[in-house]
Formats: structure tokens, sequence, C-alpha cells
């Protein structure tokens, strides 16, 4: 593999890919579509690895493919293209805190000037918690009860993703 290096799980693969993206993506300095092509076709191959050992190392009743439980489908390929792909359309935002918690992307920093770009692509604002939001429909909240975004981060893990500022010499 040429950018990826010592993946044993997929945490440690989607860790990696944020830092990637946030190095090679194309509309940071130093970026470029080539590299960010070969980042992904990377990713697939070892996201394909990955989830296949998973599943063999499943103990316990048969692995259903139906099943819908958190646990199931943070491992689903299609949910973490998704992820994948609404991470591509914000990472450029320079003036945002991007943080993945579970299989949501959060936003908050100076999202108001976004607002509009924000809502186009499938984003909510969550009054309480005064930030932007986006899940894929399976990982839709399910229950009334609230949760504090420190409560979620400790439920579901949390990854901040920081876009690279563009930084001009004089």
């Amino acid at each position: 593999m040429k950018y990826f290096k010592n993946v044993d799980s997929l945490e440690d693969l989607r860790k990696q890919y944020k830092e990637l993206l946030k190095k090679f993506h194309p509309d940071n300095p130093g970026g470029s579509t080539e590299a960010t092509q070969e980042i992904n076709t990377e990713y697939d191959k070892l996201f394909k690895t990955l989830k296949d050992k998973h599943d063999t190392h499943k103990t316990g009743k048969e692995h259903n493919r139906d099943n819908t439980s958190y646990e199931d489908m943070k491992y689903s390929f299609d949910e973490d293209a998704k992820l994948r792909e609404i991470l591509n359309k914000v990472i450029h935002y320079t003036d945002i805190t991007i943080e993945i918690i579970g299989q949501w992307i959060w936003l908050s920093g100076n999202t108001y000037s976004h607002r509009q770009d924000l809502k186009e692509i499938g984003f909510r604002f969550a009054c309480k918690q005064k930030t932007w939001y986006w899940h894929s429909e399976t990982f839709r909240k399910k229950s009334n009860k609230t949760l504090s975004m420190s409560e979620k981060r400790n439920f579901y893990g949390s990854t901040e993703v920081r876009p690279v500022q563009h930084v001009f010499e004089a």
C-alpha cells in the first residue's frame, strides 16, 4: 500500500483515511485528484479485506446481513461510502470544525455563511447543540432519549477532522 500503513482495524482505516484526505484532497495545497483517487482505491480494498476479517471473527449467533444494529451496520461498505462522499463535500471549508461521531458528521464553528450549501448537501441544524449534522437513513435516531454531545462522543467514539488551512506566502 502506498498511502495506508499498519492498518489493523476499520477504525484505524477510517482514521488514516480522514488524515490522508486532509492532506491530499484536491482543494488543499499539494493535493490532487489523482492522489485522492488512489487513496480511495486503496481504502476500498482495505475496507473489504478488514470487513471480511471482521465477519469471519464474529461469534455467537450466525451473522445476519439484514441486521441493522449499529454494531453490524458500522461495517457496511455502502454506509461507509455515503459517509465518505459527504465528508468530501465539506472538507474544503476551512472555517468550520468537522467531527465524526459514530456514523454522523457534525459541523461547528463559522457555519453561518455556509448554511445554504449545507442544507443542499443534506445537513440539518441541531438547535440545542448549535451545530449542523448529517447521517444516512440507516443511522436515524430511534429513541426519544436526548444525549449531550459528550455522551454521544463517549458512546459512539469521536474523531475531529480539521481542514487544512490555505497558507499564502507574500
